[in-house]
């Protein structure tokens, strides 16, 4: 019998302890909660107005991880760069966290988080925050990163978790903490738009293989159930399975497309005749193929549809340079492909940066 009471009473303390932490995340008996309704959906987008402004990274950062490890975190070119995006009329911006940098430092890339977000509201700037990847380098480590190849678009982004996921089952445990925990933080943070859960999954050949991190970090986000709405923007519908999970689980539609008037149109008639959500543009302008401020960035207003185009200030990234035709001798480019500053604040081409001002009136 007294073995009996010393077992339950040691049950008893942990089912307490157990509760006491997910208290700590809000996480107590929660269940997923179900997509947004339409109709809340639309009553949310209503709040924001018109949503402009870019992808952004800061120029002195060639991944995620450089933007966010402590030793990188580089305030004062943040404080500048979203300066410049203030001063052209942009009101929000789409930001990629790492698993990673948080694995390494929780409360510090969490306070750290909060500051960017501080800065970025000086500026009357939202976020849009990106929490997994499947674009370029397949894996990551935390520490110094390389330096960027001349010429390279993006040379040194990483994925989230990339390969790691597929080699390692139990990162899905620390996958799962890593999104609770962010979301729980800031799920009530009005200065946060939307959560982009997973950037572009499928891509870089992983296809269907990465259905299953897809449906488990909807299951994950739906726990915490934020304020702010949960959304997988579309952006390879031959990839169908994977898009129409996206598109039926998402609380607003998110889209990439770097295509020209006519295909951007397609793209948002075909989106509208399956969904009844507000539009939101996460990726677009890419000149060499035409899409462009002049001719995307005002069907975007005039449809109603958010617009982030990719690239702020041309930096590290090197994305002023195209995905398809590198420079390996580091020249400059005759057309820059994403970017509408240089690091001085000085624009690529003024006349774009004039354009922009008059569609946001600034």
């Amino acid at each position: 019998m007294k073995d009996l009471k010393t077992y339950l009473s040691l049950l008893l303390f942990a089912l307490m302890f157990q509760t006491y932490a997910q208290t700590q995340t809000g996480q107590v008996n929660q269940q997923p909660r179900k997509i947004w309704t339409v109709e809340k959906a639309n009553k949310w987008y209503e709040q924001w107005g018109w949503l402009r402004g870019a992808d952004f990274i800061p120029s002195t950062a060639i991944n995620q991880l450089e933007m966010w490890q402590k030793e990188t975190f580089d305030v004062a070119t943040i404080d500048r760069e979203l300066g410049f995006a203030e001063g052209i009329g942009m009101n929000s911006m789409r930001v990629y966290l790492h698993h990673a940098a948080w694995q390494k430092d929780r409360e510090g890339f969490k306070a750290r988080v909060k500051t960017y977000l501080d800065i970025s509201d000086k500026h009357h700037i939202s976020t849009l925050f990106v929490l997994f990847d499947d674009c370029w380098n397949p894996t990551f480590k935390t520490g110094i990163q390389p330096g960027p190849k001349p010429g390279i678009h993006n040379s040194g982004w990483v994925r989230d978790p990339g390969d790691l996921y597929h080699e390692n089952p139990k990162l899905v445990d620390t996958l799962e903490v890593y999104v609770k925990d962010i979301l729980a933080t800031f799920k009530h943070d009005k200065r946060i738009v939307l959560w982009d859960l997973y950037n572009e999954p499928g891509n870089s050949g992983y296809g269907n293989k990465s259905m299953d991190l897809l449906k488990k970090v909807f299951e994950w986000g739906r726990t915490v159930d934020p304020d702010q709405p949960l959304s997988v923007g579309v952006w390879k519908r031959e990839l169908k399975e994977l898009s129409d999970y996206q598109i039926h689980n998402s609380d607003v539609t998110t889209y990439h497309n770097y295509g020209d008037p006519a295909d951007h149109q397609h793209w948002i008639d075909t989106l509208r005749s399956v969904s009844d959500r507000p539009l939101i543009c996460t990726e677009y302008m890419a000149r060499t193929r035409n899409s462009l401020f002049g001719n995307i960035m005002p069907l975007l207003k005039k449809e109603n549809i958010g617009a982030y185009n990719w690239g702020l200030v041309a930096g590290k990234t090197n994305t002023k340079y195209a995905w398809d035709t590198p420079m390996p001798n580091g020249a400059e480019p005759k057309i820059w492909f994403h970017d509408i500053f240089n690091a001085d604040g000085s624009a690529y081409k003024q006349d774009e940066v004039e354009l922009i001002r008059s569609l946001t009136k600034k």
